[in-house]
């Protein structure tokens, strides 16, 4: 079986390709490489996976010729920066939205069968009704980014429902383990390695979260790639959640260190940071899916692999995904 993976040296999306090939799939790896990180290819390269320069954007022509042969696309590639969108407000459109129909457009006129979108639970914006569960009424939009999302989405369901192809949508938590490289665990070491002696908040600390760890996704779209629904959507977390200030008690404990904190105010940190974030999971658990980390372990996993990878600390905050 043939896949692609769009935004395949990301960090979803490296660690699905190396579960791919390891799984023996023959798989073609493309990124523009703007967020994504070659390094991040190199076993699934030496694996032979194909690895080509591309971006669903500004390319849709080659696209449609390279994702010929295919029997699915993964679409991970996307603008995720929700915290900065408003620096950039036509970005979420261009590469999200824009994106996502160049896509489903190549997939098409290619005769590519079977999608798998990664969405996102900030399409529930601030959802009345927690856990949130996937036939929730969308409230407003709070964040250009789960704008962007949801309108890709709906994209994705009329390709699907005019039997042009077969599509899972995934809406994930936020998700942390190896390669992670945006978020609020890399913001809390990246200050404690700069100063162990003060941690600075954004909010109150009392948002509630829950997270997943990437392997655990990685498991659920593999699993997804043997089925052949018309049309599905599918929330991806935890049957439990943290405040924010829980998570920085574990990062502060495995750093070792006990700085003072300081908090910005107010029930959210920025302008689309939703203070209750919480998915009903009995979807995807009825497909047999179960998760191996829970919430602490994804945290503390993630902080486990920055240490041991602190070139991505170096990283410009506004420039990884």
């Amino acid at each position: 079986m043939k896949v692609v993976v769009t935004g395949g040296a990301g960090f979803v999306g490296s660690n699905l390709t190396d579960s791919l090939v390891a799984a023996g799939f023959d798989v073609l790896v493309l990124d523009n490489f703007t967020t994504g990180f070659r390094r991040h290819l190199e076993p699934a390269r030496l694996a032979g996976c194909e690895v080509v320069e591309c971006d669903c954007y500004l390319e849709p022509d080659r696209l449609r010729e390279l994702v010929a042969g295919a029997d699915a696309i993964v679409h991970l590639a996307a603008n995720a920066d929700v915290r900065f969108g408003w620096d950039h407000a036509r970005r979420d459109l261009e590469q999200n939205v824009v994106a996502t129909h160049n896509v489903l457009e190549a997939a098409r006129l290619a005769g590519v069968k079977r999608l798998l979108f990664s969405s996102t639970g900030s399409v529930y914006g601030e959802c009345a009704v927690v856990p949130t569960p996937e036939n929730a009424p969308f409230p407003v939009q709070t964040s250009l980014y789960g704008a962007s999302k949801a309108a890709a989405e709906a994209y994705v369901a009329a390709y699907a429902e005019a039997g042009q192809c077969a599509a899972t949508v995934f809406r994930f938590v936020s998700l942390l383990g190896p390669r992670y490289s945006h978020g609020h665990v890399i913001d809390f070491v990246r200050q404690l390695r700069a100063d162990p002696d003060h941690l600075h908040i954004l909010g109150d600390g009392l948002q509630r979260k829950s997270y997943l760890h990437v392997s655990d996704c990685v498991v659920a779209m593999m699993a997804a790639l043997e089925r052949t629904p018309r049309f599905e959507v599918l929330n991806l977390g935890l049957d439990e959640f943290c405040t924010v200030s829980d998570s920085a008690g574990w990062i502060c404990g495995r750093l070792g260190v006990d700085p003072t904190i300081t908090y910005s105010g107010g029930d959210r940190g920025w302008v689309g940071d939703n203070p209750f974030i919480y998915l009903d999971t009995k979807e995807i658990r009825a497909t047999g899916w179960e998760p191996k980390f829970g919430l602490r372990e994804a945290v503390e996993d993630t902080v486990e692999y920055l240490i041991s990878n602190e070139w991505l600390l170096t990283q410009s905050e506004k420039s990884v995904s």
